[in-house]
């Protein structure tokens, strides 16, 4: 099968393009700044963006997962070089494994693929990375030792869990993803096939994480391949929730290409066909005006060099896409690197097996950014440039005679610095979406 032909509807839609991907970019991800500083008339300022406004990220579920440590902090250094938000794994089975036995400390007992969340959060402070949390009510990831419990006893763990995260995390983690995967035909409870389900959850996470931002996150298939219009399943259920009196902040969407060559080229006539793409937000987005790309998974499906360069081809033209559209404010990545990736009822047998065995589980995609050895792929190089070199500004600009400067830029956070009386002075300013455009700085 000719990989070439999933880029058709990215190729033939060069208008698209260079009107609503470019435009949007440039209108929804830029913003002018009016910066005053006192006494520097004449000086010459030097802008450099530091960090996104939007955010950008991957799992980090490798944290310190690796075989040796050489990996260990390549994988660190590749994250932190390009990522400003990480999802932290908070399955519930993972987090407390017994009842009343938890694993949120940083010396907590391992468990592959799902690092402590107090190590997590260490390495997200230190970095200046935002943790996400994913996820609050995930029934599939429910713990075992709830299998046979009644609906009413299943709710009360799952506030005791509720309560647990928020003293620990409220204050720290703004994005809380309360339901995941809802259309799970079996579930593991008797709680799943409940019709209180999304409501009753996301109300005590409105009593439990009152400032924060609530997400619902769907599948691939649900969020992007059902039916272009309202009765929508996803919409649909959304729209219930929120005329229940449901707060629902953001809503997620994912985006696995799971599927093998052939499947892909025929599911790529939507799903890599922009217009569909931007319609499908468009559509959602009036329900809730904030949307998150919350898992993506791009093939490559082997190292062969035309394989690989399609997925960083991919990656530009989905993640342009995304970025332009004004409700999206959130781009996860899912595995960031090859081999490591799900592999389903993995034995701890399994799971060393299936470390660099590219034919198991969710490995068999090719789907990370960097190579099983740790090398970078094209889709990592393409991403990295985006983030930091096409959608970064970095200028050199003149203060008027009252110290005045203007410049347009991407929302973030910027150093400006200048010389005044032989000394080199710096200071940050953010130049936000929602924020102020107009500075004063006083030396």
């Amino acid at each position: 099968m000719n990989r070439y032909k999933v880029l058709e509807n990215f190729e033939n839609n060069r208008d698209f393009y260079d009107t609503v991907v470019q435009n949007g970019i440039e209108q929804h991800r830029k913003g002018d700044a009016h910066v005053k500083i006192s006494g520097a008339a004449g000086a010459r300022v030097k802008i450099k963006q530091i960090n996104h406004e939007f955010k950008f990220g991957a799992n980090i579920f490798m944290l310190d997962e690796f075989e040796n440590q050489k990996k260990n902090e390549l994988y660190k250094a590749h994250f932190r070089e390009i990522f400003n938000m990480a999802t932290l794994p908070f399955y519930w089975k993972d987090t407390e494994p017994q009842k009343g036995l938890l694993r949120y400390d940083k010396d907590s007992p391992k468990i592959y693929r799902r690092p402590a969340i107090d190590l997590c959060m260490e390495f997200c402070k230190e970095n200046g990375i935002e943790p996400r949390e994913h996820a609050l009510a995930y029934e599939m990831q429910f713990p075992d030792w709830l299998k046979g419990a009644s609906v009413d006893e299943i709710k009360s763990a799952l506030e005791i869990r509720y309560e647990q995260i928020a003293s620990r995390y409220a204050s720290k983690i703004r994005t809380i993803e309360v339901t995941n995967e809802m259309f799970w035909y079996d579930g593991k409870t008797a709680f799943y096939n409940e019709r209180d389900y999304i409501e009753w959850c996301f109300k005590l996470a409105q009593k439990y994480f009152p400032s924060n931002q609530l997400v619902i996150n769907e599948s691939t298939y649900e969020a992007w391949v059902d039916v272009l219009r309202p009765t929508h399943r996803y919409y649909s259920y959304i729209e219930s929730a929120l005329l229940k009196g449901c707060k629902i902040d953001a809503i997620g969407l994912q985006f696995h290409m799971f599927y093998d060559r052939e499947t892909e080229v025929k599911m790529g006539e939507n799903l890599y066909d922009p217009v569909y793409l931007y319609q499908r937000m468009q559509l959602l987005s009036s329900l809730v005006n904030t949307l998150q790309i919350t898992e993506i998974t791009l093939p490559a499906y082997s190292n062969d060099e035309a394989d690989e360069m399609i997925q960083a081809k991919l990656l530009e033209y989905l993640y342009s896409l995304w970025f332009s559209h004004p409700a999206c404010e959130q781009i996860i990545y899912w595995n960031l690197v090859d081999g490591y990736a799900y592999v389903p009822d993995a034995t701890p047998e399994k799971i060393r097996e299936s470390q660099g065995n590219m034919s198991l589980g969710e490995n068999a995609y090719y789907g990370g950014l960097l190579r099983f050895d740790m090398t970078p792929k094209p889709a990592y190089h393409a991403l990295k440039n985006l983030i930091n070199t096409v959608w970064h500004t970095e200028l050199e600009v003149t203060a008027s005679n009252d110290g005045s400067i203007d410049f347009r830029g991407f929302y973030g956070d910027y150093e400006l610095a200048f010389e005044l009386d032989g000394k080199i002075h710096t200071k940050q300013i953010t130049l936000s979406k929602n924020g102020v455009k107009s500075l004063y700085i006083e030396i």
